[in-house]
């Protein structure tokens, strides 16, 4: 006989109701305005603000991959110079909000009006005036890919300290140099560590580019802010931008799976199942509890 779970019943009963009061608010609200979210979803501003966004999470994963590996190596190093400035950079970026990057790589220019090439402490061949130099794009894309490179370091780290010390002897007793042991045998490994939460701060990336309207940076927040005090639709500005949102995170939530799906391979027996055969597993486990209900 198989085992009956009431408390299951009770709890789709519990959610079909909250989701169609959901359904009801979203259906009758006289401040949503959907034909206005419409609009505002593909709006020419709310567009070229995602363009932005998706440069932004792009730039700045990019610094922070290749900065936190240098970084995780760094900190990992046996010289004690490079562990520890690895380790001060880690401190300073990860204690200090990322808002407060965002505003010192933009008011930069007060302390260093002037950004040269030369020789430390002697003359200077070639200068610039660090305004024109760094715009608004640029300092948010090194605030926001500089603090990711002290996240993703930890990340890296915990993946390489994951891999069992004896690949490494096994990779140096057949003539591997540390580099070719680290990128060949070390890393390939410690993939399947690195990249759930990877995943995860890509998702977030794309969540704290939003910060960047705070220095005046027309990305997808800011446009739907602007929309939202020209028209005075602020509820249907905000939902429209939230949709956006929520589609460029379900996209990267996808990617992320079938990345953690492919560096499964060699350490699961049996593959992780897709979000289809989930979904056809749930809606027959739901028909065979219903019949013998």
């Amino acid at each position: 006989m198989p085992v009956r779970h009431p408390g299951r019943w009770v709890a789709i009963a519990v959610i079909a109701v909250l989701t169609a009061m959901l359904v009801h608010l979203a259906v009758t609200s006289s401040v949503l305005h959907w034909d206005v979210v419409g609009q505002i979803f593909t709006y020419n501003t709310v567009l070229a603000g995602l363009g932005r966004t998706m440069g932004l999470t792009v730039l700045a994963m990019v610094i922070g991959i290749v900065g936190g590996i240098l970084l995780a190596v760094m900190r990992l190093s046996k010289n004690p110079v490079l562990s520890g400035a690895s380790w001060i950079y880690i401190w300073v970026f990860r204690g200090t909000p990322v808002l407060v990057q965002l505003f010192f790589w933009n008011f930069l220019g007060a302390l260093i009006p002037q950004v040269g090439i030369g020789i430390p402490f002697g003359p200077t061949f070639a200068s610039w005036n660090y305004n024109d130099l760094v715009g608004l794009f640029t300092a948010a894309v090194l605030a926001l890919g500089l603090n990711e490179a002290a996240y993703f370091a930890e990340i890296v780290r915990a993946g390489i300290l994951s891999v069992d010390e004896g690949q490494a002897e096994a990779a140096s007793s057949l003539g591997l140099t540390h580099a070719q042991t680290l990128w060949r045998v070390v890393l390939p490994q410690a993939m399947r560590v690195i990249i759930p939460p990877a995943g995860n701060e890509t998702i977030s990336m794309l969540k704290t580019t939003s910060l960047v309207s705070a220095i005046a940076l027309e990305d997808l927040t800011r446009a739907g802010q602007d929309i939202a005090s020209r028209t005075f639709y602020e509820i249907p500005a905000l939902v429209g931008i939230s949709l956006w949102y929520l589609l460029l995170t379900s996209i990267l939530s996808v990617g992320q799976y079938y990345v953690e799906r492919y560096y499964a391979r060699g350490a699961n027996r049996v593959l992780p199942e897709t979000p289809w055969q989930k979904v056809r597993k749930n809606l027959f486990s739901l028909e065979r509890a219903g019949g013998t209900a």
